[in-house]
């Protein structure tokens, strides 16, 4: 009885929120108005599910939700807001590359390494100044599993995996923008391009160990985020007459 009331609940959810509750993930691109249903929707998750299979998972509500608010704070009511969200992890089969058999020395045998690249967030904001805005965020999994012989003779079968997350955020200026290089060049982890044209884009990226908190991954995510806009100080970009 108690989990039909929570598949009732479920039914009940926008329907974004029923996708990342069902199936992990969706690909939608909406005005910016239409998205504070869908935040409120996901802000009712943990009052009416309990069981740990409909569980949103943490980047739901610790990092997707949070630079909802951001991005939409600084879009007109016009401007469109598209996401690409896949919660489902780095174990999917698509998401893996091909196993390769790696050189190894006793008592370490059988040593295979793989990859698996994860792009679980994307996003497209249209900004109020004029400029697009598209973000991304990556998991790169190396894993590794092999066997090992102890003193005793007795082979163990082990596994390790190392994260690396990356995180691009590319800023396509109004075409009538002013722009200023910053005075101070940015944080060592943060890599930025720049490239001339009717109009600029500016490109920053980082990347860094991971699997970090969703709430260390958000300040690093506006750290890089806050590059591209470091070259159009406040009141200097163009703004929308629309």
């Amino acid at each position: 009885m108690f989990w039909r009331k929570q598949k009732a609940a479920i039914e009940r959810f926008h329907p974004l929120h029923r996708a990342l509750t069902l199936e992990q993930g969706f690909s939608v691109s909406l005005r910016r108005d239409d998205w504070e249903p869908v935040i409120q929707s996901l802000a009712q998750h943990g009052a009416h599910v309990r069981r740990r299979r409909w569980r949103l998972h943490g980047r739901v509500p610790g990092v997707l939700v949070p630079l909802l608010r951001v991005l939409s704070a600084d879009m007109p009511p016009d401007g469109v807001l598209s996401v690409s969200a896949d919660m489902r992890g780095s174990r999917v089969p698509d998401k893996n590359g091909p196993v390769q058999d790696l050189p190894s020395r006793p008592p370490i045998s059988g040593l295979k390494q793989w990859y698996a690249i994860d792009p679980w967030l994307r996003i497209r904001a249209e900004l109020r100044d004029g400029s697009v805005v598209e973000l991304s965020v990556t998991d790169r999994v190396r894993n590794r599993k092999y066997r090992k012989r102890n003193a005793r003779g007795k082979v163990k079968f082990k596994s390790k995996s190392k994260t690396v997350q990356l995180v691009r955020v590319t800023r396509r200026l109004a075409k009538d923008a002013a722009v200023r290089r910053p005075s101070s060049p940015p944080p060592r982890w943060v890599r930025v391009q720049v490239k001339q044209g009717r109009r600029l884009v500016i490109r920053a990226s980082g990347k860094f160990p991971g699997p970090v908190e969703e709430r260390i991954l958000v300040d690093r995510i506006l750290q890089v985020s806050t590059e591209p806009f470091r070259w159009t100080p406040p009141g200097t970009a163009a703004r929308r007459t629309t």
